[in-house]
């Protein structure tokens, strides 16, 4: 059976360990110098090397070697037995299987026997943050007081579930995340022993799929080299599923337009191909993020082909520096729901809705626009006289509604524009105005209607009204002023003109009549 890369490629040596260079030195001084402690915690994200280095030091402190600045020399006999797994002073516990009190017990009652080929009995014990509470306890008391010939080296990943009382007696060693250009080293190396024909792009395209983990950047080599000799970009990309592919360009294109439609059909096509959700949104992120790394004039940190640069270059000036933070947030958050939730597109599609600013439905209220003493009664929405009376009261006519039955032409027209403009001062003014409708005008005022009380209350609050009142002065080349309202739905009333902007408000966009004169 062919060995795995991650088994093959283990560190031998304190010079072969990778990126944790504050670490072996230290332990490779106090080897030379016959300081070794008694406990070591070794903590630090998975595949950083906390095992490697643990049996590294399992074999310095029994190595033969006389010159012991060499250890370990990897020719002796402790060396090899450690090394083909055969050393019976080196004693690996898995935690995680064995997390029970008898257990510990078991481990006390036999450490007080001498080693049986080396100098130090050595007990690692992997992931120990999974030991019980009652295993901690009876573990402390060892700790404290090994036996001369006993070192402990704990291992985790997961240093806060340790209790203080365990970290006080330990000497403590933080492993670091793998650099991506150490990582690419160590790759480069390997596919050439291993005779892998691979070029330096897909080896980094590796190295940061393996975020910090250098385990798991050898294990994904080891996959792909089950596929072909020649390790090509697309064939990684195919493998790994990490491609920018075309489906989060139209996501980025479909917000940029504002076209919900567009967007959400993307995602379900995406995801009826096989995709899974959150590989699909942690796509959508890192395109983001790289994005938002041009906008900020850092695109030297980002690798990508020249022309995916073009697509981020292109999407930076869409899209401000803000946006593009609220655009990582939403997403960032799908892909971390995207594992529990039981309809598989909904954080993707809540992500998506959320990015195009479109506030959440309120409960319907009554119009924020005051009522005027000794005028006509309001009508009811089913179009019926209020309780107490006999028939509802006639419309004079559409014209002497207090919101005009249709726009300007000159707001009509340039609406679009006033909308680009306020987004390219405030983004969230925008959104907030995609949420409304241009009902008409009153007086000199434009009235916006909105379908709750929120929607309305945020634009009204801040900068909102002033941003939008100066583009339009731009714009229009006149002052005019806002007035907010919520809307309600009703039923058309019989004297309205069937293709004006009130019924269409009423009818539509759910507008109802606020004040008759």
């Amino acid at each position: 059976m062919t060995q795995a890369y991650y088994r093959k490629w283990r560190p031998q040596t304190w010079d072969e360990v990778i990126g944790q260079e504050h670490i072996t030195t230290t332990l490779r001084n106090a080897v030379s110098h016959d300081r070794v402690a008694h406990a070591y915690l070794f903590a630090g994200p998975r595949g950083t090397g906390k095992t490697s280095s643990a049996r590294l030091l399992a074999k310095s402190v029994n190595c033969l070697s006389e010159d012991m600045a060499e250890r370990p020399c990897g020719q002796c006999a402790h060396c090899q037995a450690v090394n083909q797994g055969r050393f019976m002073d080196l004693i690996e516990i898995d935690a995680a299987s064995n997390t029970s009190v008898d257990d510990v017990r078991d481990l006390r009652d036999k450490i007080n026997f001498s080693p049986t080929q080396g100098r130090y009995k050595v007990y690692i014990i992997d992931e120990v943050h999974m030991l019980s509470t009652a295993a901690f306890n009876a573990l402390l008391k060892t700790l404290e007081e090994p036996p001369v010939h006993a070192i402990f080296i704990l291992a985790t990943t997961e240093v806060h579930k340790i209790p203080a009382t365990v970290l006080s007696r330990c000497q403590r060693h933080e492993f670091r995340s793998i650099p991506v250009t150490d990582m690419v080293r160590l790759l480069e190396n390997i596919a050439k022993n291993e005779n892998l024909e691979i070029d330096s792009d897909t080896l980094t395209l590796i190295a940061r799929q393996a975020t910090g983990s250098l385990r798991d950047a050898i294990s994904l080599l080891d996959q792909l080299a089950a596929t072909a000799q020649e390790i090509t970009l697309p064939v990684a990309q195919a493998v790994l599923g990490t491609a920018t592919n075309q489906a989060v360009l139209e996501i980025l294109d479909a917000l940029h337009a504002r076209e919900a439609a567009d967007g959400l059909n993307c995602i379900h096509r995406t995801l009826d191909t096989g995709s899974d959700p959150r590989q699909f949104a942690r796509q959508i992120v890192d395109y983001l993020r790289n994005v938002l790394l041009f906008r900020m004039g850092t695109a030297d940190q980002i690798e990508a082909s020249t022309e995916t640069r073009e697509k981020m270059a292109r999407h930076a000036q869409a899209f401000e520096a803000p946006e593009l933070l609220r655009l990582l947030k939403n997403f960032n958050r799908a892909a971390g729901e995207a594992r529990n939730a039981w309809q598989p597109a909904l954080p993707l599609e809540m992500a998506f809705v959320e990015s195009l600013g479109i506030p959440a439905p309120e409960p319907v209220q009554s119009p924020s626009v005051p009522s005027t003493p000794k005028r006509s009664p309001a009508l009811a929405p089913s179009g019926r006289a209020p309780s107490g009376q006999d028939s509802p009261p006639k419309l004079k006519s559409a014209k002497k509604t207090s919101v005009e039955k249709t726009l300007p032409n000159e707001i009509t027209q340039h609406w679009e524009a006033i909308l680009k403009q306020v987004r390219e001062q405030n983004p969230q003014t925008q959104a907030l105005l995609n949420s409304c409708s241009p009902l008409g005008v009153k007086g000199n005022a434009l009235v916006l209607g909105f379908n709750g009380e929120f929607a309305k209350s945020k634009m009204e609050t801040g900068e909102n009204i002033n941003i939008l009142q100066k583009v339009m002065q731009q714009v229009l080349g006149k002052s005019m002023s806002v007035l907010c309202v919520v809307s309600q739905s009703g039923e058309l009333p019989p004297d309205i003109d069937q293709d004006g902007m009130v019924a269409t408000a009423l009818r539509d966009l759910g507008g109802k009549i606020v004040d008759l004169q």
